[in-house]
């Protein structure tokens, strides 16, 4: 399993990088797996109700079951896989979007929880207490419990209900595999109008998370955003975190973007007299991405931080996959167009 082990090396300090919303970001804590779903704007207000699997009607083998820790009671509760997977859907992904793009989430998250499951088989985490994954999203895959899913959706939640289960159905037990081992399907909601390849935003290369034309997510309603600070709420983000950084020139004067990935990641910009990534600078910020432009009015010192997309860009986007969907492509051209050289199959338990 030398894969597993050099992707928990390379996104252990993953969580320290990225802005995590109350309650949806979707992380491993030592791999992260998605971030910033088109739900989490909404769905992060929401909070922890009891913990009850979704309930699915289908025959299940005996196997075929993940053990979820409940962070919230200390209980580790056996649900059936097809359950989990309804549930991340139903939480990572607008219910709304075309039943193919519907599919290639069910495969994405399905391939996580398989992934976490292994790597619980061949290293168990004391604190997951014998259990293959948490469902504290902090950390992992976002879950919705039956009463998350029904606060959420409300009066439409049988309608997507119906639609996450159909997914799950239509791709039942389908894995994404390279080199023979569960992929790190790390997705996001809206890219810069290119997927960002691993490299340059975890520091290392893994073969299938390279970019990939993703250019209708330009047109995807919330693709641009903004964010305004001035000049003193801007000094005191920066001191905060780099006490050293000299402001001292004036403000239209304090940032540089030094260097850009082809994807449009900021991958090395100067603030004063100190040097950061990109993502570290979204951080601080808060913003929707990595890919930013920053512009200062020296008239009114005020900055103005214009982002494109949203998330990390690494992987499958959602809006994409729903844009090729509705374009004709079925949930396996999405997958095998975002996941460079992989194959979808059967697992086994």
């Amino acid at each position: 399993m030398k894969e597993l082990l050099k992707i928990a090396v390379i996104f252990a300090a993953l969580l320290m990088i990225i802005p995590a919303p109350a309650v949806f970001v979707s992380k491993d804590i030592q791999e992260t797996y998605s971030e910033d779903t088109m739900q989490t704007e909404t769905a992060s207000e929401t909070t922890v109700p009891e913990v009850t699997p979704i309930k699915y009607e289908q025959e299940i083998t005996e196997e075929d079951i993940l053990k979820v820790l409940d962070f919230t009671s200390g209980q580790v509760l056996d649900i059936p896989m097809q359950d989990y997977v309804i549930g991340a859907i139903l939480a990572e992904m607008p219910a709304t979007y075309h039943p193919e793009a519907l599919k290639a989430q069910a495969v994405a998250a399905r391939t996580y929880a398989v992934r976490q499951r292994e790597k619980q088989r061949i290293s168990p985490d004391p604190e997951l207490m014998g259990a293959d994954i948490s469902n504290d999203s902090t950390k992992y895959q976002a879950y919705f419990t039956t009463a998350q899913a029904k606060e959420f959706y409300g009066s439409g939640y049988d309608t997507y209900f119906q639609k996450a289960a159909d997914a799950v159905d239509a791709t039942d037990k389908l894995v994404l595999y390279y080199d023979e081992e569960p992929i790190v399907a790390a997705f996001h909601a809206i890219s810069g109008g290119m997927t960002e390849s691993a490299e340059v935003i975890w520091g290392s290369p893994v073969d299938y998370l390279v970019p990939a034309d993703s250019s209708a997510d330009m047109d995807a309603p919330s693709y641009p955003d903004e964010k305004i600070f001035t000049a003193k709420e801007f000094r005191s983000i920066i001191k905060k975190v780099y006490p050293e950084a000299d402001l001292s020139a004036p403000a239209d004067e304090w940032v540089t973007i030094n260097e850009t990935s082809p994807s449009g990641t900021v991958t090395e910009m100067t603030v004063g007299t100190v040097t950061l990534k990109g993502t570290e600078f979204r951080s601080l910020f808060s913003l929707r991405s990595a890919n930013f432009t920053v512009s200062c009015n020296a008239g009114s010192r005020q900055f103005c931080i214009s982002t494109k997309g949203y998330g990390h860009g690494v992987g499958m986007s959602q809006y994409g996959a729903n844009a090729m969907a509705e374009n004709g492509s079925d949930f396996e051209e999405i997958l095998l167009h975002y996941y460079k050289g992989v194959e979808i199959k059967e697992y086994e338990n």
